[in-house]
């Protein structure tokens, strides 16, 4: 063999930046064998075996372990397989620790105590399946429990949170408060209370969808009302509500009466529960949708007005 071809393990350290040591451990261990030895038991290199370790140095950088290693200088699997695991690996401890920063972060900016930091970091720790479980057993515990609206249903079974992969702090706050939520006793009675209201209307002949187009035109036009100052009681906040009554009675095939109006109180108290908005607004949150505008005061005012002219006379009730 030609002698220039070869190299010292001296002159091998310098060429890939190894340490002596590290090549004697990886030749000791059959790794990166010795080309051969000199007379005086000197190990010598050749060129295969310099782009061996470049190879070997690479792939321990990427933190590939020295079994795999092993296996693809025998050619029992080459670099590509091996890449393709360890990116997938890596892919997984990248998302772990954006979810640790993300937690760190609302930690710092909620100065959460121990036990806070604790429940938030078990919590963004669920997989993606184990949130929607989380939602789903909410789910079949509320609209699970009488025949509601079934668009409503489907549109809370639909609406899943999404956790991004790296969510911003407020995101998990919005997760954190979202879980603790749906698990809280009250909330759960009170959507079931809703569901239940839903299931004795449709037994009545309601079958009405989620009457979009008509909670616009209460946002609108209570909007416009609540912008302008109008006293719930005032002749001009009747004719709003005179505008309204007649589309519910156009909606639902009701007359435009007193217990039409007497009706709409009713619903409005059942559906406008604060804690609904407020699922809806940490789902937004989460899934990084746009905000949702604020309906507590439109539906604050809405049934005030009810209140003050139930009879449709333009005049409040005498107190």
């Amino acid at each position: 063999m030609d002698d220039e071809a070869l190299f010292t393990i001296g002159a091998l350290a310098e060429r890939t930046g190894l340490t002596v040591k590290t090549i004697r451990f990886y030749a000791d261990r059959g790794i990166v064998p010795p080309t051969e030895f000199t007379p005086a038991g000197y190990r010598l290199y050749d060129a295969a075996a310099v782009a061996k370790l470049e190879l070997v140095r690479t792939l321990r950088d990427l933190g590939v372990d020295l079994a795999t290693i092993r296996r693809v200088l025998a050619d029992e699997i080459t670099v590509a397989q091996v890449a393709a695991v360890h990116a997938q690996a890596l892919d997984l401890q990248i998302r772990v620790l954006q979810l640790r920063r993300a937690v760190l972060r609302a930690v710092a900016k909620r100065e959460s105590d121990p036990r806070e930091m604790t429940l938030m970091h078990k919590l963004v720790q669920l997989s993606d399946a184990e949130r929607q479980r989380l939602i789903h057993d909410f789910i079949d515990d509320t609209f699970g429990s009488a025949d509601g609206n079934p668009e409503m249903a489907e549109l809370v079974r639909t609406a899943m949170p999404e956790l991004p992969e790296d969510p911003e702090p407020h995101q998990v706050e919005a997760w954190i408060e979202l879980a603790d939520l749906v698990q809280d006793p009250d909330f759960r009675a009170a959507v079931r209370h809703m569901v239940e209201y839903q299931a004795r209307e449709r037994a009545g002949g309601e079958t009405t969808g989620l009457h979009h187009d008509l909670t616009e035109a209460v946002r609108t036009e209570v909007g416009a009302a609540l912008t302008a100052g109008l006293d719930p009681e005032s002749g001009a906040a009747a004719t709003v509500l005179d505008g309204l009554t007649a589309r519910y009675a156009e909606t639902f095939g009701k007359p435009d009466d007193t217990e039409l109006r007497r009706w709409m109180l009713e619903r409005l108290g059942i559906a406008n529960d604060p804690r609904v908005e407020r699922y809806w607004r940490l789902l937004g949150a989460i899934n990084g949708w746009p905000p949702l505008p604020d309906m507590s005061p439109i539906f604050g005012w809405f049934a005030a007005v009810l209140r003050a002219h139930p009879a449709g006379s333009g005049e409040p009730v005498q107190r």
